[in-house]
C-alpha cells in the first residue's frame, strides 16, 4: 500500500531540510527526499562548509608561515594537503550525521532517492540500487538547489577543468591556476589556493569583480586580493579552453578585440550556477517555468499548481544557503495557515576571504538608479582599536541611510568578521531602524563592533575616532 504523508519535500539541502523540520513541528506528516546520499545539499556537501573549512585551514597556514614577524618563532612550516582535507571531510560528515538526526528526532521520514512527479500528488523515488516505490502527498515543496554552469562547449572534469567541487577536492596544490569568473566562489577557492601556494590568475568578463556588489567595496576588494598576490585579468572574454596530458590552454579576447592566452595546470570554471530542475518531471505535471528555467511561484512560494511550492536556489532571488532556510520556514508556516514570510531587503551576502566582505540591503549604485537621496557613513578598520592591536585592519564599514528619514537602507563591509559584523546591521534594518539608533547603542570596547557604531556616528559627520 502506497504511503501517504500531509507533506513532501524533494530536496535535502538547507532549503529542504529546514523546511521539512518546521513542518513535523507544526503536526504535519513529513517525509523529506534527498538524492545525494547525504543531507545538506550543496552547501554542506560541497560548499559553503567544506570551502570555510579549507578558507580557515589556509589562513591559518598562511598565519603559521608569518608568525616570525610578530615574534613567535617557530620551526619549518609544512603543508599536508591530505591531512587538511581530511580534517574537511571530517567537518562535512560530523554536520551531515548531524543533520540527519535532527531529522529522525523530528520525526520526519527520510528517504535516500531521486525523487520525481508521476503525478502531482505522487512521487515516485528510485534508490542507487534502481529500486522504486511510490508515495502520495497532499502538498508537496520542490527544494532541489542549484548546479555549477560551465561555458559553451567546456567539459568540466573536475581534474584539470573543475567546478567548485573539483576545486575542493584537489590532491596537490597547483603550480598555477587559472579561475573563470570573478565572483564569491571563484575568488574563494582562489584564495585557498594562492595561501596554499599557487600562482592565481582570474580572468573576468567584466571591468570589476563581485558583480553587484557594492562598487566602492568591489574597487578595495580587488585592491586587497591584488596586494595578496592574486592576478587579475578584467574585460576578457574566454574563447577555448583546451587540455592535454599536462597543462590546460586558455584563449580569451579582451573587448579591444586583442588575444591573449593562458597556460595553467588547473581552471576552475565558476561563472554562476543553475537551477537543478532535472529528472522532476515538472513538464509532464505542467509547472511552469521563467526563461532562466527557474520555478515560477507566487508570494508566498506556490507554483501555477496549487499543492506544489518550491524555494531555494530553483526559484528567483540570490542563491544563498541562508535565504533557502527561511523559504523553508516561510513555507511550511504558509502551508500549516499561518503567515511565514521573507524579508528580501534584509538578506546579507557574505564572502569568506581574509579580509571577509559583507553586504545587506541597498548599495550606492541602486540608490542613484532609483533616485533615492542618501547619506553615507564611513569608518575604517585602521582607526579601530582591536583591530590595530591584533594587526588586522584592512577594509572599512560603510553605512547607507536615508538623507531624510536617517532609516538605514544598506551597509557594506570589508575587513575583520565582516560577515558577524553584518547581523547587527540586519537587525537594525529588520526593525526600521536609523542609523542614529546604532550611533546612540553602547558597543563594548576594544571591539570590531565599533567600526560600525563610528560609521553609524559619521553619518551625520560626528565619528569620534576619524
Amino acid at each position: 500500500m502506497t504511503e501517504k504523508f500531509q507533506a513532501v519535500v524533494i530536496g535535502g539541502g538547507p532549503g529542504g531540510y529546514v523546511c521539512a523540520i518546521r513542518l513535523a513541528q507544526l503536526g504535519i506528516k513529513t517525509a523529506c527526499i534527498e538524492s545525494r546520499g547525504s543531507l545538506g545539499g550543496t552547501c554542506l556537501n560541497v560548499g559553503c562548509i567544506p570551502s570555510k573549512s579549507l578558507l580557515n585551514l589556509s589562513e591559518e597556514f598562511h598565519k603559521a608561515q608569518n608568525l616570525s614577524k610578530k615574534g613567535i618563532e617557530v620551526g619549518q612550516i609544512k603543508l599536508n594537503l591530505s591531512k587538511m582535507m581530511k580534517n574537511k571531510e571530517k567537518a562535512v560528515t560530523v554536520l551531515t550525521k548531524g543533520v540527519e538526526f535532527l531529522l529522525k528526532k523530528n520525526k520526519v521520514t527520510y528517504y535516500k532517492g531521486v525523487g520525481s512527479f508521476k503525478t502531482k500528488n505522487e512521487i515516485l523515488i528510485q534508490d542507487k540500487e534502481n529500486n522504486q516505490i511510490l508515495i502520495e502527498a497532499d502538498k508537496v515543496v520542490i527544494a532541489t538547489g542549484s548546479e555549477p554552469t560551465s561555458l559553451p562547449g567546456i567539459e568540466i572534469d573536475e581534474k584539470m577543468i573543475v567546478s567548485s567541487t573539483g576545486a575542493l577536492k584537489l590532491d596537490q596544490v597547483p603550480k598555477k591556476m587559472i579561475v573563470v569568473g570573478g565572483g564569491y566562489i571563484g575568488l574563494e577557492m582562489g584564495s585557498v589556493w594562492s595561501r596554499l601556494g599557487a600562482e592565481v590568475h582570474v580572468i573576468e568578463f567584466l571591468d570589476h569583480i563581485t558583480p553587484g556588489m557594492d562598487r566602492e567595496i568591489s574597487n578595495e576588494f580587488m585592491k586587497i586580493l591584488k596586494k595578496q598576490g592574486i592576478n587579475f585579468h578584467m574585460e576578457h572574454k574566454v574563447e577555448e579552453i583546451i587540455k592535454d596530458k599536462s597543462k590546460v590552454n586558455i584563449s580569451t579576447i579582451d573587448k579591444k578585440g586583442n588575444k591573449k592566452n593562458f597556460e595553467c595546470d588547473v581552471v576552475l570554471i565558476s561563472v554562476g550556477r543553475k537551477p537543478n530542475t532535472k529528472g522532476l518531471n515538472l513538464e509532464m505535471i505542467g509547472i511552469d517555468l521563467d526563461e532562466r528555467k527557474r520555478i515560477k511561484t507566487s508570494k508566498n512560494f506556490q507554483t501555477n499548481l496549487e499543492n506544489i511550492y518550491a524555494i531555494g536556489d530553483v526559484i528567483a532571488g540570490p542563491m544563498l544557503a541562508h535565504k533557502a532556510e527561511d523559504e523553508g520556514i516561510a513555507v511550511a508556516e504558509n502551508i500549516a495557515g499561518q503567515s511565514g514570510h521573507v524579508n528580501y531587503d534584509t538578506i546579507p551576502g557574505v564572502v569568506y576571504t581574509n579580509p571577509e566582505v559583507a553586504s545587506i540591503g541597498k548599495t550606492e549604485e541602486q540608490l542613484k538608479d532609483s533616485k533615492i537621496k542618501y547619506k553615507i557613513g564611513k569608518f575604517s578598520f585602521m582607526a579601530n582599536s582591536r583591530a590595530k592591536a591584533i594587526d588586522d585592519a584592512e577594509g572599512f564599514v560603510k553605512i547607507l541611510a536615508d538623507e531624510k528619514t536617517d532609516k538605514v537602507l544598506g551597509a557594506h563591509l570589508i575587513g575583520p568578521h565582516a560577515g558577524e559584523l553584518v547581523a547587527e546591521i540586519g537587525i537594525a534594518m529588520e526593525f526600521g531602524a536609523s542609523s542614529e539608533d546604532i550611533a546612540r547603542t553602547c558597543h563594548a570596547h576594544p571591539t570590531f563592533s565599533e567600526a560600525v557604531k563610528e560609521a553609524a556616528l559619521s553619518v551625520d559627520k560626528r565619528a569620534i575616532h576619524s
